[in-house]
């Protein structure tokens, strides 16, 4: 059976702002992707996942859409990106982009048009609704990236009524209801109040977001990162008003759209793929979004990040992958880190488990995505409280990567944001130069996952270990792995699994070598039979 590239890929995530400037400007650009694709190619990546680069007022940094069909100038043209493809294409490397289908920019133009009367042909393009009125909105959902407004409803009426803040003053920061003077009336917005949703059960709504698609399809775009997914199916009929919000997004309607989205996709050549952003930290909930293999190519399992560094919990994550994405429903996929979340060099504690870490998340069943940087083990950034500009509080993972031990670590004189700690040791040059450093690391390990075809596609079966240990073989008929991680900070004698094996990789050594009959603190071993 022939195996879509996706399945065996490993994706590498760039979050362009901070990846590489080509200008001087302190601001990462496509020109510098470009110019860095080599060092992808070294690495051994599969494919780059761009976060968005689409024209945006950047109130939430490119996920406040103006222009689909269009590169917003601080990172470059349209013709900069074509001349990325085209490069990327040339070694091998596919190329994703993030889609943000849940909601615009309040500056896109579908938008303007919404909110300029509410008899223009695009007002039911977006989620309007009448509530109490301009003091009550038509129900008590809190927007993300605000403190959640204090509501209460009147047990008698039914209305919702704004608790008053410290002042005594009754303003709607933290709902995700905007009132709209012009035509009174609230529209919906999840996120920030310049991002408005759009409305998906509008047919118009679809046809046009499926031109979009088309539209980077036909350009040669490999795939998708589809943004927060599947909130598009929110049922937005006459029960609006009293649904939970907890319900947004579980509801039929959304897997009808997914497998239109399938469908299209799946009309290209060359398996092009869409992976979604489906925020839901039970993977049971997560798992069905696959569908019966008609919906998303793969859907991010998130409960890893917020997986504590034990072995225990870390073979119940498996355990779940194996029971709700198994090979019959879909591919599982494996994330560390992202540009939402803090570094997981800094959430482990330690290089040494970074290390470890590493292993883990190129040796399970799925397909992993890294997060630029952390092939150089960069910790968040230290971000003082004058130079923080997310919304979302998120500066400090989304610090600029450091290529150089020079003082403007191959950036311009004052980047966007402050660099990681101690940028010279961790850049790129410094790394390289190491064969010990945790970037060689990360090339043996992706080197053997693209040699192995137990790696990269088999079957995974776990072992019974002793306490703190974590050990899986993987098997693709004839060729077997066995990878052994100690998530302990102390020598651990496992014997009976590494008698009989030889190191192929090692989270803290170079060399192929016996295995020996112990681990090291936080040590972690890909092995191969003798």
């Amino acid at each position: 059976m022939r195996i879509p590239w996706w399945q065996t890929a490993v994706v590498y995530q760039i979050y362009p702002r901070s990846f590489a400037d080509s200008d001087g400007d302190g601001v990462g650009d496509l020109a510098g992707v470009t110019a860095r694709l080599d060092h992808l190619a070294w690495l051994g990546v599969d494919a780059l996942w761009l976060s968005p680069i689409f024209r945006s007022p950047m109130a939430d940094f490119g996920y406040d859409v103006s222009d689909y069909t269009d590169v917003d100038p601080v990172f470059g043209s349209l013709e900069d990106l074509d001349h990325l493809v085209a490069e990327a294409h040339a070694r091998g490397i596919r190329v994703v982009l993030d889609w943000v289908p849940n909601h615009t920019s309040d500056q896109h133009p579908w938008f303007d048009a919404s909110r300029s009367s509410r008899e223009d042909p695009k007002r039911d393009w977006y989620v309007w609704r009448d509530g109490g009125g301009p003091d009550r909105p038509p129900n008590e959902w809190a927007a993300a990236f605000v403190e959640p407004a204090r509501w209460t409803r009147d047990p008698a009426t039914g209305e919702l009524r704004r608790q008053p803040d410290a002042t005594g003053g009754t303003d709607h920061t933290g709902t995700a209801w905007t009132w709209d003077e012009g035509t009174e009336q609230w529209y919906l917005h999840l996120f920030l109040p310049e991002q408005p949703d759009l409305d998906w059960s509008n047919p118009e709504v679809e046809a046009a977001m499926h031109d979009v698609l088309r539209f980077w399809l036909d350009r040669g775009i490999d795939g998708f990162r589809a943004d927060v997914v599947h909130m598009i199916g929110k049922d937005v009929g006459e029960g609006l008003e009293t649904m939970p919000q907890s319900d947004i997004g579980k509801g039929e309607a959304v897997h009808a759209l997914l497998r239109r989205i399938r469908t299209l996709l799946d009309g290209y050549e060359g398996d092009r793929m869409m992976v979604g952003e489906v925020f839901l930290l039970d993977p049971a909930e997560m798992a069905t979004f696959y569908g019966t293999r008609d919906e998303l190519h793969l859907s991010f399992n998130f409960a890893p990040l917020f997986t504590r560094w034990r072995a225990d919990r870390w073979r119940r994550r498996i355990e779940e992958s194996e029971r709700f994405v198994p090979p019959e429903v879909g591919w599982p996929t494996w994330v560390l880190s992202n540009h939402d979340t803090v570094r997981h060099a800094d959430r482990y504690g330690s290089e040494a488990r970074a290390r470890a870490a590493a292993v883990l998340l190129l040796t399970l069943r799925g397909t992993p995505f890294l997060y630029a940087g952390e092939e150089l083990g960069l910790f968040d950034a230290e971000v003082p409280v004058d130079r923080i500009v997310d919304p979302g509080g998120r500066d400090g993972c989304r610090a600029p990567i450091p290529w150089t031990r020079s003082s403007d670590h191959g950036w311009g004189p004052e980047p966007w944001l402050p660099f990681p700690p101690a940028p010279a040791e961790h850049s790129l040059e410094a790394r390289r130069d190491d064969p010990r450093s945790i970037l060689h690391l990360y090339r043996r390990l992706l080197a053997a996952r693209r040699a192995s075809p137990a790696l990269h596609r088999g079957d995974v079966v776990l072992l019974d270990t002793p306490e703190g240990v974590l050990a899986y073989d993987r098997v693709a008929g004839d060729d077997v792995r066995r990878v052994v991680v100690n998530f302990t900070g102390e020598q651990v004698a496992v014997p009976d699994l590494l008698a009989g094996w030889w190191v192929e990789v090692d989270s803290g050594l170079d060399g192929e070598r016996p295995a020996g009959s112990a681990l090291g603190p936080d040590e972690a071993l890909v092995l191969t039979r003798e």
